[in-house]
């Protein structure tokens, strides 16, 4: 494969699909290690130049602006299926009023989140009790953020457009740039000018408004596979619903798994700081080790898309077996590495020894569910490529609220001792492993149904 071909869209219809979803998968897992950094890097500028107060204040913003983020997560999602089915049928224009009416979605959605932004935001953290020593950053961290919330939705709009098409090399290369963008004005606003908080923020939305722009440049090139004038900006009724079904429901899941999140939160803070500080541990070595994951999954749901569209069932159940093998013996070792070397890990974040042991216990708890996510994961994507997004929605609730939650708080109470006043730590990641591995089962038996192959948007 050459320079040039290596920035084409790529067919997933034809070659072996093992080898199309791992080079597809490959750009994109790089992405999300870029992003890991991005987020981290403003937490250690923020944190060393302003202090731990400032730190505070952007770790509790970030819950509240990824939850606001959900809707346009959705219509990526919905954009990115609807593209990768039309452009594996070959149909130029149905995939030419596709992307004109997201395009214009996305902008009116922007434009109400903007314009209610300045009224919701501080009532909002009032009602999730942000502390008054920090309340006044959090309310400008995320006034700025979602003033400049435009760059941010365009550019997971655009990306998802791309990989529809089979092109996750570009994507990642304009994150790339973004992030160097992002580690250098964060630097810029916050060492040398003092803007604080704000800096941060400005700096965000700044390098994601920059990765929009190079997206869009990069579309606009793509004549021969789709065209974008005026009057294919005004949205199409049928295109418009179409987005809505198939996006909501991925939006929806992230929103729901949120607010669990944050349910679950409270229950982690009654143990004190130790498990607090260990569980921030866990979840940072979990962000990275869960990215095979998300990848393979992503690159399954464009596979599937664009094999559904040309009408090749069979090639989808051969690519979603090769996919999902390879998902697992990529987490497998993954879970191998972490059960051998997660305590040199954890030392990266702390000096402390028995901080260490605390969070190496809590990981070994959830080392093997990464083996059971794989499977979720990749069929999943499969069944969202297909046009069948809501039965990963369903699963995702249901192991979320149903099970999750319930069950962290119930083993929690049901260990509760005199040696254990708050109950047993273990019972919160216990209570993941479990949702995991019931996740696992029910997407299994959901994809084996096969309810999927009737739900592609077009015949």
């Amino acid at each position: 494969m050459n320079f040039k071909q290596l920035f084409a869209p790529s067919d997933m219809t034809e070659g072996t699909p093992w080898k199309k979803i791992i080079l597809f998968a490959i750009p994109m897992l790089i992405g999300n290690i870029a992003q890991q950094l991005y987020s981290t890097v403003d937490s250690i500028v923020v944190g060393k130049y302003v202090g731990d107060n400032a730190l505070a204040a952007v770790g509790s913003s970030s819950p509240i602006y990824n939850l606001l983020l959900v809707l346009f997560i959705g219509i990526s999602v919905g954009v990115g299926i609807m593209v990768s089915q039309y452009h594996g049928a070959k149909r130029k224009e149905d995939l030419s009023v596709t992307i004109g009416s997201c395009i214009t979605l996305t902008a009116v959605s922007t434009v109400i989140l903007m314009a209610g932004a300045a009224f919701l935001i501080r009532p909002i953290l009032q009602l999730l009790q942000t502390p008054a020593s920090i309340i006044d950053w959090c309310q400008s961290y995320l006034f700025i953020l979602l003033m400049g919330i435009g760059g941010t939705a365009y550019y997971n709009i655009f990306s998802g457009i791309l990989r529809g098409l089979g092109d996750s090399v570009s994507a990642l290369i304009f994150l790339l740039v973004a992030t160097v963008i992002n580690i250098v004005l964060d630097l810029y606003f916050v060492a040398s000018l003092g803007m604080g908080v704000a800096g941060v923020a400005l700096a965000t939305i700044i390098a994601q408004s920059v990765s929009a722009v190079l997206c869009l440049l990069k579309l606009l090139k793509m004549k021969e596979m789709f065209e974008l004038t005026p009057k294919l900006l005004i949205p199409d009724k049928h295109q418009s619903l179409t987005l809505a079904r198939l996006g909501l429901p991925s939006g929806m899941t992230q929103a729901i798994m949120s607010m669990a999140m944050i349910m679950v939160q409270s229950l982690t803070n009654s143990f004190g700081e130790a498990l607090i500080a260990a569980n921030v541990i866990v979840m940072r070595v979990d962000g990275f080790a869960m990215m095979p994951n998300f990848s393979f999954g992503n690159a399954m749901t464009t596979f599937a898309g664009q094999n559904v569209g040309a009408g090749k069932y069979d090639r989808v159940e051969q690519g979603s077996k090769q996919g999902t093998l390879i998902s697992v013996s990529v987490s497998t070792i993954i879970t191998l590495l972490i059960l051998t070397f997660g305590h040199l890990l954890m030392y990266a974040f702390t000096d402390t020894a028995e901080l260490v042991e605390l969070s190496m216990k809590m990981m070994r708890i959830l080392a093997v569910g990464y083996i059971a996510v794989a499977v979720t994961q990749s069929l999943s994507g499969i069944m969202r490529g297909a046009g069948d997004t809501m039965t990963p929605m369903w699963i995702s609730i249901i192991t979320t609220v149903i099970i999750r939650v319930p069950l962290a708080y119930g083993l929690t109470a049901f260990t509760k001792s005199e040696a254990l006043p708050q109950g047993a730590p273990e019972s919160i990641f216990i209570s993941l492993l479990v949702s995991w591995s019931l996740g696992a089962l029910m997407t299994f038996v959901s994809y084996r149904k096969g309810t999927w192959k009737t739900k592609a948007i077009q015949k």
